[in-house]
This record gives C-alpha cells, structure tokens and sequence, in this order.
C-alpha cells in the first residue's frame, strides 16, 4: 500500500471520528480503510487510534502524528493547485452544502456559469437546510446564511441577506395596511417555524432599540417559498427574505409594508473547516462568488429583469 493512501485514510478517519464515515468519503470499503490503518500502525509500530463501539479517537502519538500528517497533505495539495494553475485549468470534484430555497433560486446560474469557465469541475451538491458538519460529512464548503454558530470555520463575506414585511394587495384592501409594527397584532401571520420564536417579529428604532410584536399565527410552515405563496393568495402577513420575496414583489402580488423600520438582515457567508486544506479550485469558486454577489444582490435591484421561470422551495432566515 503506497503511503500517500495510508495518510488520506488515517486523516480521513481521525477528521470523522469514524472509518465508516472515512470510506463513505474515499468512496472505499470501510474494510479497506481498516486495512490502510492498520498497515500504516504496523509499519510505525504505534497505536494510532484508541477504539471503542461509539467513536475513534486519537491517541497522543496519533495526534501529534495528524499535525505532521494534514501539512503533507495540504503540501501535495498546494503543489498540484499551482501546477494546475500555472496551465488556467482546474479540476475535480467540488462537495458544496447549499440552503435549499437559496440553492435552488440563486446557485443554478453560479454554478453554471462557473462550469463553463472551468469545465473540468465537477460539482456535488446537499440542498439542506440542516446545520451540516463539514468535516464529518466531507463538505469543501458551504454557503450560510445567519450567525456562524461555529466559530471554528473559516468564513468569507457574500452579501446581506434582507427580509422584508409584506402582504398581497387583495389582503390589505380587506384588512387595511398597518402604519406601526405594533399593528401587526391585529393581523394574520404567516411564520417561518425554523426560526427560535417565529411569532415575534423583530425591528429597530432610528436609535438602534429592537422591539418585537407577538403576531397571531395564521399558518406557519418551514418553507419561505410556501409562506410567500400563500401571502400572494392573500391569507396574511409574512416577513421572508428578499431573495424569495422579490418575484412576487416585482410582479405586484405582494405589497412591501413598514419600510421606514429596520427588519432583520442577516449576513451570507462562505465557510469551510479550517483543517481542510483549501484547494485551488475550492478558492478559485469563492472567489466567483464573491465578485457575482458583490454590492447589492440581483435580487434587490429594481433595475435588474425578472427571471424567464421561478423555482424554489424552502429556504431559512439561518441557514
């Protein structure tokens, strides 16, 4: 066995805490990476990993041993980037965790148009709206949309996520249109469920002082693209972001409430482990994504045209 697989293997395994995990990963038979391990042991004459029937862990001599281990690998790596980069060709597979409404809606074209400038990438893509860990499940990056939870990623700033009030023209000729968000109390919401209190909607003051109302839930659904559907049909008020919001405000079929009052906005990010080595192309995609999402978003310029078709579905406030 050629020593660079035992290392892939050996990372692979103390990154997850798991051999099944590691050859899902290196798409091998965990009974294949066993092998690499303990040949890679064998060969030191140390113990590596300590066993037990719920997890793997290090050893002292296997962690001090991983600190040796990932800096060769990122070495070979970083060699093979700038080879490829010296030749403007890039290459391989791309693991990308994406929000689901977000992904679906927005990432098509990126990634489209990124292929065709490097068409030896390929792209495999989890549309989730769960809290994915990168290094278990063998991600390279991850679009995120909120608070970073986890302050070990790396993270580059995309864009400002806005979120705005709204309702459908039909709704508020029935039931007037609120002047303060105080009145959002005597309106039907439509919530968001993934978020911590979906029936608290939250503002800032000119001085800076958030306040909420407590709104009577209507509907609520994990889904923005549903709620947004359903204000359209005009069953109440709803506060999505703007990037599922914004064909329906274009079009006229939702109506934006409250603008002279500040309403969540949440920051996008690029995040990925800081103990996976970032590879050329892994770089050369956020960087693409920073220069497509820089500035104000497609999606909040009036200026730009609406889209042939719509698509999407669910999509966090956080993702």
């Amino acid at each position: 066995m050629d020593r660079f697989s035992e290392l892939e293997a050996f990372v692979r395994v103390a990154d997850t805490g798991s051999f099944t995990a590691a050859a899902d990963q290196l798409e091998l038979a965990k009974s294949a990476v066993s092998r690499r391990i303990a040949e890679l042991e064998a060969r030191l004459g140390v113990q590596l990993f300590s066993r037990s029937t719920r997890r793997v862990r290090l050893t002292d001599t296997g962690q001090g041993f991983y600190e040796h281990a990932t800096g060769i690998l990122a070495d070979l790596a970083e060699a093979e980037c700038r080879a490829s980069q010296q030749h403007g060709e890039l290459a391989g597979r791309l693991r990308l965790a994406l929000p689901h409404s977000f992904g679906l809606r927005h990432m098509e074209p990126a990634i489209e148009a990124f292929c065709s400038r490097h068409p030896g990438v390929r792209f495999d893509l989890d549309f989730s709206d769960r809290r994915v860990d990168l290094l278990q499940e063998g991600i390279d990056l991850a679009i995120r949309i909120g608070r970073l939870e986890d302050s070990s990623l790396i993270a580059r700033r995309l864009f400002e996520a806005r979120t705005v009030v709204c309702a459908s023209p039909e709704y508020l000729a029935t039931h007037g249109t609120p002047a303060r968000p105080e009145e959002l109390a005597d309106h039907a919401g439509l919530v968001y469920t993934n978020l911590a209190n979906p029936d608290r909607w939250s503002w800032w003051d000119d001085a800076g002082t958030r306040h909420q109302v407590q709104v009577p839930v209507q509907l609520s659904a994990n889904s923005g693209d549903f709620l947004c559907a359903a204000a359209a049909a005009g069953r109440g008020v709803t506060v999505p972001p703007t990037f599922i919001a914004w064909e329906y405000l274009r079009r006229g079929e939702l109506v934006p409430l409250l603008q002279d009052f500040r309403w969540p906005v949440s920051p996008a990010y690029a995040v990925y482990p800081p103990t996976r080595h970032l590879s050329y192309r892994v770089r050369a995609f956020i960087d693409f994504l920073a220069e497509r999402f820089a500035g104000v978003p497609y999606w909040d310029d009036p200026r730009q045209p609406l889209p042939a078709a719509t698509s999407g579905d669910p999509m966090p406030a956080q993702a």
